[in-house]
């Protein structure tokens, strides 16, 4: 039986070249993310691609975009949860309230509402279960200078991860976490240019191409459920992270 997955923030970045490297393997894919057109990039016209235009923050739009995916493939094998996004670096009491706000409803309540509803589908469905994969961050282990904010979503995305881990074994439901740095997206395109160091510096840092994230999301959804890995770090090799500060 061909396996389901649905991708979060499949119109660009990460989750577009995720979405990709799992339409080539043969995966229906749903594809979640706030601009059809951008999805329609992502799918490419591949026949087992499903756009689902969806805002995560959203309850009722998260909830159709599941029930859409599942009247068409008849069930979700896998979630890759990834959407997020970051906030301009700043010290706490610079960070507007607003970009709190809108950095907490993407990476968090986003995240949430998506796991949510991937769980319980993967509860209900005959024969029950599934995997979720979270988008973490080395952000979730160690901060940038300035980036409450998003640090603050990426530990919270660890807490979700741990629960579902132990929540989901009852229901065969495997949950895990890929905390990844620097591989090279629009947003990570700064870090070819220079980005500020915890000793005050500002120094370029090494990046990798973002397929061996979509290879590592793959060989984790490919698993059978009686197996996890928990938490995947993966990473350009001399970027600061171990030893980072």
């Amino acid at each position: 039986m061909t396996q389901t997955i649905l991708i979060t923030g499949a119109g660009s970045g990460i989750g577009r070249e995720t979405a990709r490297a799992f339409l080539r393997e043969g995966w229906n894919v749903g594809l979640i993310g706030r601009g059809a057109e951008a999805l329609r990039e992502t799918a490419d016209g591949a026949p087992n691609a499903l756009v689902l235009p969806c805002d995560v923050t959203h309850p009722a739009q998260v909830e159709a975009a599941f029930t859409g995916a599942v009247a068409t493939f008849g069930r979700i094998d896998a979630l890759f949860n990834n959407a997020g996004i970051s906030a301009k670096a700043a010290p706490i009491d610079e960070i507007a309230i607003e970009d709190w706000l809108a950095v907490c409803n993407i990476n968090i309540t986003g995240m949430f509402l998506c796991a949510r509803a991937a769980f319980g589908q993967m509860r209900r469905q005959d024969p029950q279960g599934g995997r979720i994969i979270n988008n973490g961050s080395i952000s979730a282990h160690v901060p940038r200078p300035g980036s409450v904010p998003y640090t603050m979503s990426k530990h919270a995305v660890t807490g979700l991860t741990r629960t579902l881990g132990l929540d989901g074994r009852a229901f065969n439901i495997a949950c895990g976490q890929i905390d990844i740095g620097n591989a090279l997206t629009q947003m990570a395109a700064r870090f070819q240019t220079g980005v500020p160091q915890a000793d005050g510096s500002i120094k370029v840092e090494p990046v990798m191409d973002v397929a061996h994230v979509a290879e590592a999301v793959l060989n984790m959804a490919r698993l059978p459920l009686d197996v996890n890995v928990p938490f995947l770090t993966i990473m350009a090799r001399d970027m600061p992270f171990i030893g980072r500060g």
